[in-house]
Protein backbone atom coordinates (compact mmCIF):
# COMPACT_ATOMS: atom_id res chain seq x y z
CA UNK A 1 0.00 0.00 0.00
CA UNK A 2 1.35 3.40 -0.89
CA UNK A 3 2.03 5.86 1.90
CA UNK A 4 -0.52 8.22 0.38
CA UNK A 5 -3.21 5.50 0.37
CA UNK A 6 -2.45 4.91 4.04
CA UNK A 7 -3.21 8.57 4.78
CA UNK A 8 -6.45 8.52 2.79
CA UNK A 9 -7.58 5.46 4.72
CA UNK A 10 -6.42 7.04 7.98
CA UNK A 11 -8.62 10.04 7.18
CA UNK A 12 -11.59 7.74 6.49
CA UNK A 13 -10.95 5.81 9.70
CA UNK A 14 -10.67 8.99 11.76
CA UNK A 15 -13.71 10.74 10.33
CA UNK A 16 -15.87 7.63 10.70
CA UNK A 17 -15.20 7.48 14.43
CA UNK A 18 -14.84 11.07 15.56
CA UNK A 19 -17.98 13.24 15.64
CA UNK A 20 -15.94 16.35 16.33
CA UNK A 21 -13.85 15.70 13.22
CA UNK A 22 -17.07 15.16 11.24
CA UNK A 23 -18.30 18.57 12.39
CA UNK A 24 -14.95 20.17 11.55
CA UNK A 25 -14.99 18.53 8.11
CA UNK A 26 -18.44 19.96 7.37
CA UNK A 27 -17.31 23.42 8.52
CA UNK A 28 -13.86 23.51 6.86
CA UNK A 29 -13.12 20.48 4.73
CA UNK A 30 -9.81 21.85 3.46
CA UNK A 31 -8.45 22.42 6.95
CA UNK A 32 -9.24 18.83 7.93
CA UNK A 33 -7.77 17.38 4.73
CA UNK A 34 -4.59 19.42 5.22
CA UNK A 35 -3.85 17.21 8.24
CA UNK A 36 -3.30 14.19 5.97
CA UNK A 37 -0.55 13.57 3.41
CA UNK A 38 -2.86 12.99 0.45
CA UNK A 39 -2.04 12.90 -3.23
CA UNK A 40 -3.74 15.63 -5.29
CA UNK A 41 -6.02 12.99 -6.83
CA UNK A 42 -7.03 11.61 -3.42
CA UNK A 43 -7.65 15.06 -2.05
CA UNK A 44 -9.76 16.04 -5.04
CA UNK A 45 -11.83 12.86 -4.76
CA UNK A 46 -12.44 13.43 -1.05
CA UNK A 47 -13.28 17.11 -1.55
CA UNK A 48 -15.79 16.30 -4.28
CA UNK A 49 -17.20 13.22 -2.53
CA UNK A 50 -16.36 11.08 -5.57
CA UNK A 51 -16.96 7.69 -3.94
CA UNK A 52 -16.21 5.85 -7.18
CA UNK A 53 -12.78 7.40 -7.55
CA UNK A 54 -11.98 7.00 -3.85
CA UNK A 55 -12.80 3.29 -4.26
CA UNK A 56 -10.67 2.94 -7.41
CA UNK A 57 -7.78 4.63 -5.60
CA UNK A 58 -7.86 1.72 -3.14
CA UNK A 59 -9.94 2.82 -0.16
CA UNK A 60 -11.21 0.05 2.08
CA UNK A 61 -14.91 -0.48 1.39
CA UNK A 62 -15.77 -0.77 5.09
CA UNK A 63 -14.26 2.64 5.74
CA UNK A 64 -15.66 4.10 2.55
CA UNK A 65 -19.27 3.05 3.15
CA UNK A 66 -19.37 5.02 6.41
CA UNK A 67 -17.92 8.09 4.70
CA UNK A 68 -20.54 7.76 1.95
CA UNK A 69 -23.25 7.64 4.62
CA UNK A 70 -21.76 10.75 6.25
CA UNK A 71 -22.14 12.45 2.85
CA UNK A 72 -25.81 11.40 2.81
CA UNK A 73 -25.46 8.61 0.27
CA UNK A 74 -27.83 5.64 0.45
CA UNK A 75 -26.54 2.05 0.30
CA UNK A 76 -27.87 1.58 -3.24
CA UNK A 77 -26.26 4.82 -4.40
CA UNK A 78 -22.99 3.81 -2.70
CA UNK A 79 -22.84 0.50 -4.61
CA UNK A 80 -23.77 2.28 -7.84
CA UNK A 81 -21.06 4.92 -7.25
CA UNK A 82 -18.39 2.25 -6.79
CA UNK A 83 -19.48 0.54 -10.01
CA UNK A 84 -19.54 3.85 -11.86
CA UNK A 85 -16.07 4.64 -10.53
CA UNK A 86 -14.66 1.42 -11.95
CA UNK A 87 -16.41 2.10 -15.24
CA UNK A 88 -15.07 5.66 -15.38
CA UNK A 89 -11.60 5.25 -13.86
CA UNK A 90 -10.71 1.60 -14.49
CA UNK A 91 -10.05 -1.20 -12.01
CA UNK A 92 -9.08 -0.63 -8.40
CA UNK A 93 -5.49 0.59 -8.50
CA UNK A 94 -4.24 -0.29 -5.02
CA UNK A 95 -5.30 -1.77 -1.72
CA UNK A 96 -6.77 -5.17 -1.00
CA UNK A 97 -9.71 -5.20 -3.42
CA UNK A 98 -9.91 -7.11 -6.66
CA UNK A 99 -12.83 -7.15 -9.04
CA UNK A 100 -14.76 -10.35 -8.37
CA UNK A 101 -17.82 -9.58 -10.46
CA UNK A 102 -18.42 -8.17 -13.88
CA UNK A 103 -19.81 -4.66 -14.11
CA UNK A 104 -23.10 -6.06 -15.44
CA UNK A 105 -23.58 -8.48 -12.51
CA UNK A 106 -25.82 -7.52 -9.61
CA UNK A 107 -24.51 -7.51 -6.06
CA UNK A 108 -26.96 -7.27 -3.16
CA UNK A 109 -29.73 -6.87 -5.75
CA UNK A 110 -28.15 -3.68 -7.05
Amino acid sequence: MSMSLYHMQKFLFDINRDRDLQRQFKEDMRDVLNRYALSPEERGALESGDIGLIYVLGANGQLLMHFAALLGMSWVDYIAAMRAGVGRHGPVRAGVYAMTTRLDEKVADV
